[in-house]
């Protein structure tokens, strides 16, 4: 028997090599001109360079927000989301290769049977016989055989989604580590500019003070007295929003890290400074960004699927070869069972072809098709998104270290003309709104300048962001 079937195994096995539907031919060339160039148009070429850092936030050297990113990346609900929809992916692929492999199932069944007396009712047979006993056992089994490469294709965009899964959660990685930085950012940012507002209230009240008392000795006018509370009401005012934005800051990061409301109160209330920015950024090599953002994987992938399901809707245009057996053993006495004359097996090959269908084979391989394409225009937009954010960040970031050189020079005038208004006030040579006034431009320029460096830590965030850097799997 086995020697019989030996040509039909040898016809399915040189059937199966063949897989129909179009080969990955791998990532099409979404943006040539900058990959021939080497750089990004718009990248400053004249930022000192360094190798990229996986944990970029690490360079900054700020233990705290360290443990923030950490704590996030292990707690937070969205890479607990990310995580999942990796498992489901692998255990879509796990089933995809399944399906791949013959289906056996067993069973065992104990019948108990009591023939009726029909003597009562002058039936011939006389009297009731059982109770009979019958016991079975067999297994039955079927395998489809991917003659035209279905399955095999059904696999391969299983394995190319669970990819794409993989990347999403390096993404998901990218984009929380950014956003703890830049939040981390905004809270010292609001902290200090709130200390800069108590120390400006402070000098504006000695002010109000000073006019008061000249006031009572007829020196100082009315108006000058309402201007200079005016002035100081003005920079009260300015506390209550900072105040809520630090609120919100601290909130955010709660969140971020997968905690409650209040949880990081304790450790986020006491300012500290802004952590300083290493002198260098990483290299901004097109190519390499390719290769690191995840996002662009997730699309590649996407991409790679979205062409493997073209083959799969394109199999069922053709016959569909199925083996089915059955081995099955019956007896009146369990141990009969094994018994030669107790078995019975049956082999049933089997071919099945949708030969008529009105176009639904047809509709679902455009509607492939279709996928693929949209797959496509999905991937190249990615790419030159990517491409765009990368070398918008390198811009930003290089303007930005200019505007706080420029920044820093402002205070730096603005305190020193404080400082000179402050000693001519007490000579005498100069009036308490002259005094105030430079006190404003002072305060002005440091808050300036606090700005300004907080924006170049989120731009520092925002570049290793767009390069893609902050994963590891």
């Amino acid at each position: 028997m086995i020697y019989r079937s030996l040509p039909l195994l040898f016809t399915v096995a040189l059937l199966a090599a063949c897989t129909v539907g179009p080969d990955y031919q791998g990532a099409p060339d979404a943006a040539p001109k900058t990959l021939a160039a080497g750089r990004l148009p718009h990248a400053d070429t004249g930022l000192p360079r360094t190798p990229a850092v996986a944990q970029w936030w690490q360079t900054l050297g700020d233990p705290q927000l360290n443990q923030l990113v950490a704590q996030a990346l292990q707690n937070s609900p969205d890479m607990a989301t990310a995580l999942a929809r990796l498992k489901q992916s692998r255990a879509s692929l796990s089933g995809a290769n399944a399906d791949a492999l013959p289906k056996i199932t067993g069973d065992a069944a104990m019948v108990k049977l009591r023939s009726p007396d029909t003597s009562a009712l002058g039936g011939s047979s006389g009297g009731g016989r059982g109770p009979l006993s019958l016991y079975l056992a067999g297994f039955d089994a079927s395998w489809e055989a991917d003659v035209f490469g279905g399955t095999r294709r059904a696999i391969e965009a299983a394995q190319a989604q669970n990819d794409a899964s993989q990347a999403q959660l390096a993404d998901a990685q990218v984009q929380l580590a950014a956003e703890v930085v830049q939040t981390y950012a905004d809270l010292r940012d609001q902290q200090a500019r709130l200390a800069l507002v108590d120390a400006s209230v402070d000098i504006e009240e000695q002010a109000l003070d000073l006019t008061q008392q000249r006031r009572s000795r007829g020196v100082a006018s009315q108006l000058q007295l309402e201007q200079v509370l005016t002035q100081a009401e003005n920079t009260r005012a300015q506390r209550l929003p900072l105040q809520a934005s630090i609120v919100e800051a601290v909130d955010q990061l709660n969140l971020l890290c997968g905690l409650e409301p209040g949880e990081l109160d304790a450790s986020l209330t006491t300012p500290r400074a802004l952590p300083a920015i290493p002198s260098q950024v990483p290299f901004a090599d097109p190519a390499a960004i390719l290769k690191a953002r995840p996002d662009i994987r997730v699309a590649e992938r996407q991409l790679a699927s979205s062409n493997a399901q073209i083959g799969e809707k394109t199999a069922d245009w053709f016959p569909k070869l199925s083996l089915m057996g059955d081995l099955s053993f019956s007896a009146a006495d369990p141990g009969h069972l094994a018994r030669k004359d107790s078995g019975t097996w049956l082999l049933l090959p089997r071919l099945t072809w949708n030969a008529l269908d009105f176009g639904r084979v047809a509709a679902s391989v455009k509607g492939a098709q279709a996928g693929r394409d949209e797959a496509l225009a999905h991937y190249k937009s990615v790419v030159l998104s990517a491409l765009r954010d990368a070398d918008v960040a390198l811009a930003r970031y290089g303007n930005q270290r200019q505007n706080v050189v420029l920044l820093r020079n402002v205070e730096s005038s603005a305190v020193r003309a404080a400082d000179l208004t402050r000693q001519r006030y007490r000579a005498g040579t100069a009036s308490t709104l002259d005094w105030l006034d430079a006190e404003r431009t002072r305060y002005q320029a440091q808050e300036s300048r606090i700005s300004g460096d907080a924006a170049l830590l989120k731009d520092f965030a925002s570049l290793h962001k767009a390069l893609g850097l902050g994963w590891t799997l």
